[in-house]
């Protein structure tokens, strides 16, 4: 049986579609969706069920971390430690975008399979309205792996993902191409000094300039 496709109307989701939508994320559904840059696998990671699921969708190591997309700092400032000046800095200046933080998690924040080591989360705060939109409705942060196997590229284009994943996942919003190239940029902010963890969409340099050029 496939999963339901939803095409994105002038790269909004209207109202009611969004509510349904989160009613369905609350269930534990999993469903693809574009991003800023590629194709994404997700569904609620307050459910452990639903990153389980994940895993197995994508053939990946459960030692291997899960990124994920907020609605905004406001939920990403209720699951994680006191984080520093530069988190809410670079937080202040790149977000929404393509950027990831790793950030330490309190305790209990999610499930612990989603934790990567010494108890930390990678999170961003998507450009895309709808996308914040429906992650508040849900009121979790939404796993956000790009929407392939894992080892092999991340897809740009649905017609690959729909090949991949329709008969597979419960939902797959229809954005048609997205702007690929490269993914988000991570930054580690858990340690003393931040660290580049993947250069992707936001040059390394431009964010080092940002915090140490004066």
């Amino acid at each position: 049986m496939s999963g339901q496709v939803i095409s994105l109307s002038g790269r909004q989701l209207e109202a009611e579609q969004l509510d349904s939508l989160a009613g369905r994320l609350k269930k534990g559904e999993v469903l693809v969706y574009p991003t800023e840059t590629f194709y994404g696998l997700g569904g609620l990671a307050a459910i452990r069920s639903v990153a389980e699921r994940i895993f197995t969708l994508k053939g990946r190591e459960a030692g291997k971390t899960l990124p994920f997309v907020a609605s905004g700092l406001e939920m990403i400032l209720e699951l994680v430690e006191q984080p520093s000046d530069i988190f809410f800095r670079l937080a202040e200046r790149f977000w929404p975008g393509p950027l990831t933080l790793v950030l330490r998690a309190r305790e209990n924040a999610l499930p612990d399979i989603l934790y990567g080591p010494g108890q930390t989360i990678a999170v961003r705060v998507p450009p895309l309205a709808w996308l914040r939109d429906l992650i508040r409705r849900s009121g979790a942060l939404l796993i956000a792996t790009s929407a392939n196997l894992s080892g092999h590229p991340p897809a740009d284009d649905f017609s690959e993902v729909y090949r991949l994943f329709h008969d597979r996942v419960d939902i797959l919003i229809d954005g048609g191409r997205t702007p690929g190239e490269k993914p988000s940029t991570i930054i580690d902010l858990t340690g003393a000094e931040p660290v580049c963890l993947r250069e992707g969409k936001i040059p390394t340099e431009e964010v080092w300039a940002f915090l140490y050029e004066r």
